[in-house]
């Protein structure tokens, strides 16, 4: 390994397979999006996102509330794994493992890029404040909580890479 790779957040040095496990599950930023409610298209087979979260999904933190355990409740729960991520077309544009999938950098607001796990919130990238729980909605009124989440923000002015 060259002195320049050795310097390289995990994440530019490694491919998604050789990544530990640690290292996988830190490229989760949190943002709860792969948790939403989606809706498709009978005719065009189009994915549509709503404002509808997984009721496993902790509101508060945007977190899993039964990570571990989630397929034992949510048995169709989708793992994301280095071998799936290209199969997903419904992950998040702004999701890391999509990202990295397609050669792209980690955005601005990662927590591996700030430091802070809740800068994907303070970006207003995450689902924080944004959402409800399926417990709380028929599934008759799910075409009522289509959306269209926005896209990565604009990089803070000015540009700022945080050291981790």
């Amino acid at each position: 390994m060259s002195n320049q790779e050795l310097q390289l957040p995990f994440w530019q040095a490694k491919q998604l397979t050789e990544m530990n496990d640690t290292e996988w599950e830190s490229l989760c930023d949190g943002c709860g999006k792969c948790c939403l409610v989606k809706l498709e298209d009978a005719d065009t087979e189009e994915i549509v996102d709503t404002d509808v979260v997984c009721k496993l999904l902790d509101l508060g933190t945007c977190q899993c509330s039964q990570y571990k355990t989630r397929h034992q409740y949510v048995p169709d729960c989708i793992k994301v794994t280095a071998e799936n991520i290209e199969t997903l077309s419904f992950m998040p544009p702004t999701c890391a493992y999509r990202l990295l999938y397609e050669g792209k950098d980690l955005p601005w607001w990662h927590p591996l890029i700030t430091g802070d796990p809740n800068s994907v919130h303070e970006a207003g990238v995450s689902t924080l404040d944004k959402v409800v729980s399926e417990t709380e909605v028929e599934d008759a009124d799910l075409e009522d909580h289509v959306v269209e989440w926005p896209q990565d923000p604009s990089p803070p002015e000015p540009w700022v890479r945080y050291e981790s």
